[in-house]
């Protein structure tokens, strides 16, 4: 399976025009949802999370609070510039959740997640390379990996607490589990992807958004 196949973190948390021109492409995103915008509510400013690039193009997810109590969750996408040129073939996916944080007491990690392809393996078997992001709701924090069967695949260090991941997910029936260590490699805590499991194994629901 891929292991580490996104490259990790190449810029700072985005501020300033380049944050500016994120956020254009972001909230033109959410304004093609299908609720109509005044049931979403006034969206705030937009809380931006490590880049992680993976074939050739560079993922920056957002989340962004509404004042209907929604949370827009999603990522920005591009081709960047290289040797000076400017970042190129800007593109944005943008959903909504109203399952918080705040809402959910029990979460350790808030973690949001999408589908961004996939990795075809041994037998015709698939796995769903994914984009995960988000903060711990623990204190003392240092490392984020995602783990498949118990094997580390993506791993991404905290910047203002906050991370962002890229891994293979549901391959061979395994699915993802993040993890957050501190500095000596000590496991604070985990989350699923998944809300759930039914009696026989089959998933119920998945983890569509936080923050």
């Amino acid at each position: 399976m891929p292991r580490f196949a996104a490259e990790p973190p190449q810029e700072e948390l985005p501020y300033g025009r380049w944050a500016q021109r994120l956020g254009t492409e972001f909230m033109a995103a959410a304004l093609r949802l299908d609720l109509h915008p005044a049931d979403l509510g006034e969206p705030g400013d937009v809380v931006w999370y490590p880049d992680r690039s993976w074939h050739g193009r560079t993922y920056v997810p957002g989340t962004a609070r509404t004042s209907a109590g929604y949370e827009l969750f999603g990522y920005v996408r591009f081709v960047p510039g290289g040797a000076g040129g400017e970042a190129h073939d800007f593109s944005a996916h943008v959903d909504f959740t109203e399952e918080t944080a705040e809402r959910n007491p029990d979460w350790q990690i808030d973690i949001c997640d999408e589908v961004v392809g996939a990795w075809r393996g041994h037998a015709g078997e698939v796995a769903a390379m994914t984009l995960v992001w988000g903060h711990p709701l623990v204190s003392g924090g240092s490392v984020v990996t995602a783990e498949l069967a118990d094997l580390p695949v993506d791993q991404c260090e905290l910047v203002q607490e906050r991370f962002t991941l890229l891994a293979p997910d549901d391959y061979r029936h395994d699915l993802l589990e993040i993890k957050l260590f501190d500095s000596r490699g000590r496991e604070l805590a985990r989350e699923s992807l998944y809300a759930g499991e039914d009696d026989e194994g089959a998933t119920v629901g998945a983890r569509d958004g936080g923050s």
